[in-house]
Order: structure tokens, then C-alpha cells, then sequence
């Protein structure tokens, strides 16, 4: 497997790099005057962070923007909620997205694989995100809500707007973020229609699917409100997706960066899952979380006040060498491998065995259609905004069949 490095892939992987390295060398925790927040970015302090929702709380409402469109979505986002309304949310959520519905899916995601993968058989270069990372995840995500999969299109757009970053800067301060939400509140509003629709057509006409389990979810008497089902279901939709989209793209960069990676799973695809994990790791899709401080609290020696923002650095943390040996090396074989792109937590991402079994099969898949493939060039690749998320918007690799 070869390919050919030029300036597009230095700016964004060794820029990255290089940038969460000198984070890392400023100090486990820094203010960063600029933005007005604080800034963890060693492994044990973000873990710490991210595991104590007492003290640094998901809920950004009594610091954030007030806007209709926003608080609508919020009520049933429950990345957003701190206890007790996260453990009701994620309860009544967890009695439909269970493990075994996740499993369940597997042969419709390997169906879904070679479907699309036949669609571009007379190709020997393929855009892999055009052609497969982005169609899969969201098809499936559809599918399993009872949403018609052939709107992908509109769901495209929403998280094109959501998470594409053009109205923000690498170093945006709140003023610019409020002008982004702005932005961006009537893809919200269009977005938050279209589920309520859908979650009012189930809940009259019930089937098998996701939503229709949701409206069924029973907790101590309680269950879910239509409004309430908004958010959660808006998340799956266009945050699910999008997360799985940029793991495929960027395991595939990853593993282009270094050589005889592909062969080597190609002979042992039982080694697949470990190298999804350092792909994972090197290469977070969301690369900060942030968090309101909710009491009083001494972080890494400084005194933080409450609704003062942390961000809880990922893709810093996850090269951090205190807790990896050679952290910046993508290292297929790691074990074990306590990487946080997932979080930690009551946090810890919903969608986490999804995005694994899809990208497990797809790159199973991949390996056994293709006995080589590769990204000729860099200066066709193009990328999302590093800022907000971690990933390739277009990724055109040169394929040889058997």
C-alpha cells in the first residue's frame, strides 16, 4: 500500500500533532485567555473530568445562548442532561437501543456494504466517503428509526450545517460561537419538525422500529413525551452518523500513514478491532468535550469559580505519553488501550457498539473486496473543520480488485 504525502495531509495530521503536543507542554490545565476557558489536557485530568458530572456539569444552559429553536432540541438530549434526568433518559433509551438490537443489525450492515460497494465495482478510484463512509451509517440509523433512508439527502445537509464548522474560526471565542447558532437555528428548527412528524406517525401507526420502542419505554411509570423524543432522536440521526462517517475516513488515513497496516489486517482480520480502537484514539472524531463548573473546585492547582467552561481535551489526552509509550505512533497492536474519544463516565457515548460494528464490517468488507488501496494524493483529500470535528469530507483512494 502506497501513497503519496503532500502539504494537505501535514496540515491537518502533523499540524494536529504538533498542536496537541505544545497544549500538552503548556501544562495539564491552562487558561486560555483568548477563549475565556480552561483547558485540561492530560489523560488522568480529563478522565477525572469527565467522570465527575457532580462537579463539571453537561448542562451549558445557564451559560449558554437562550434560543427557541435549541431548547426544543435539548430536551431530550441527554449528552446535555446531568442526574437525575440523564439516568431517566438514558434508562427509557437503553430499554430500546439495546445490545441486542445492535447485533441484530449486522447483516443488514453487511448488506448495506456490499450494496454500496457494488455501486462503484467499474471504478479503480473511489471517493470512500462519498461511496460508502457516509451513506452506510446514516441508511442503517434510518432504517432502524423508521425514517425513510432515501431522505439522506436532507440529513446531509443538516449535518453539513451542524457539525461542517464554516462559520467558525480554529480559535472561535463565545461571540463568534452565538453568531454560529444563530447560523444554524432554522436547520434546528427544520430538523426538530421532521422528527416530531415522524415520532406523532409512530406513535399512531406503532412497528418495529427504534422510535415506535421509544414511545413503548417504560421507567417507574414513566415515558416518554413526543417533544422529549425530539432530541434523542435528532442525535442518533445526524450526530450518530457523522460520528461513524469520520471514524471510517479517518481509520483509512490512518492506516494509509503507515505502511503495511492494510496487509496486515488483510491476513488477519481477527486484528481489527484493535486497530479500530488506535484510530479511535489517534484520530478522535470530536476532539474536545466541554463542561460548566457547577461548585466551587481546584483544578490542577487553580481555583475555578461556578459556570466557568472547561474543555476536556480528547485528542490531546489521548497522545498523552504519561499514559501511551510513543503516543503520536499509530500503533495497531496496543493493548490495552484506555483511550477517551468515547468519553468516560455516564457519558460515555451511547452509539459506541454501533460505530464499532459498522466500522468493523466495513473495513472487513473493504479488505477482502480490494487487494490494495491507497491515497494517491493528498491534494484531493478535504477535510472538516478540525475545530469541531476530526474528519475527511472527501477521500478519493485508488483501488485494485483481486
Amino acid at each position: 500500500m502506497t501513497s503519496n504525502p503532500s502539504t494537505q495531509e501535514h496540515l491537518l495530521f502533523d499540524t494536529l500533532t504538533d498542536r496537541w503536543r505544545a497544549l500538552r507542554e503548556s501544562g495539564p490545565v491552562r487558561h486560555d485567555e483568548e477563549q475565556g476557558v480552561w483547558r485540561v489536557v492530560d489523560h488522568e485530568g480529563v478522565a477525572a473530568v469527565l467522570a465527575d458530572p457532580a462537579t463539571y456539569s453537561s448542562d451549558m444552559t445557564p451559560i449558554a445562548p437562550t434560543q427557541e429553536d435549541f431548547e426544543a432540541f435539548r430536551q431530550g438530549n441527554f449528552v446535555g442532561m446531568d442526574p437525575p434526568e440523564h439516568r431517566k433518559f438514558r434508562t427509557l433509551v437503553s430499554q430500546a437501543f439495546t445490545p441486542r438490537v445492535v447485533q441484530g443489525l449486522e447483516p443488514r450492515i453487511e448488506a448495506v456494504c456490499a450494496r454500496l460497494l457494488d455501486a462503484v465495482e467499474d471504478r479503480d478510484r473511489v471517493d470512500l466517503v462519498d461511496a460508502l463512509a457516509y451513506p452506510l451509517p446514516i441508511i442503517v440509523i434510518a432504517e432502524l428509526l423508521g425514517i425513510p433512508a432515501e431522505d439522506h439527502p436532507l440529513f446531509q445537509e443538516w449535518a453539513a450545517t451542524l457539525f461542517g464548522g464554516d462559520q467558525l474560526s480554529e480559535s472561535a471565542d463565545m461571540a463568534d460561537i452565538e453568531r454560529a447558532l444563530q447560523a444554524i437555528a432554522p436547520t434546528v428548527r427544520t430538523m426538530n419538525s421532521y422528527v416530531l412528524d415522524h415520532i406523532r406517525h409512530r406513535r399512531a401507526d406503532p412497528g418495529d422500529d427504534l422510535i415506535s420502542k421509544l414511545i413503548a419505554a417504560e421507567v417507574d411509570g414513566v415515558r416518554l413525551e413526543d417533544q422529549e423524543m425530539v432530541g434523542f432522536v435528532a442525535l442518533l440521526l445526524v450526530a450518530g452518523h457523522i460520528t461513524t462517517t469520520a471514524l471510517l475516513g479517518n481509520a483509512l488515513v490512518a492506516f494509509d500513514r503507515a505502511p503495511g497496516t492494510l496487509t496486515a489486517l488483510r491476513a488477519d482480520p481477527g486484528r481489527l478491532p484493535e486497530a479500530i480502537e488506535e484510530a479511535l484514539r489517534w484520530l478522535p472524531p470530536f476532539p474536545e468535550l466541554g463542561r460548566r463548573v457547577n461548585k466551587p473546585v481546584v483544578l490542577g492547582g487553580h481555583e475555578l469559580e461556578p459556570n466557568t467552561l472547561v474543555m476536556a481535551h480528547l485528542g490531546a489526552a489521548n497522545r498523552d505519553p504519561a499514559r501511551f509509550s510513543d503516543p503520536d505512533t499509530l500503533d495497531i497492536a496496543r493493548n490495552p488501550n484506555p483511550h477517551l474519544t468515547f468519553g468516560q463516565g455516564i457519558h460515555f457515548c451511547f452509539g459506541a457498539p454501533l460505530a464499532r460494528l459498522e466500522a468493523r464490517i466495513a473495513l472487513r468488507m473493504l479488505l477482502d473486496r480490494y487487494r490494495d488501496l491507497s491515497v494517491p494524493s493528498y491534494d484531493d483529500v478535504t477535510y472538516q473543520n478540525p475545530a469541531v470535528l476530526v474528519g475527511v469530507r472527501h477521500l478519493p483512494v485508488d483501488v485494485v480488485r483481486p
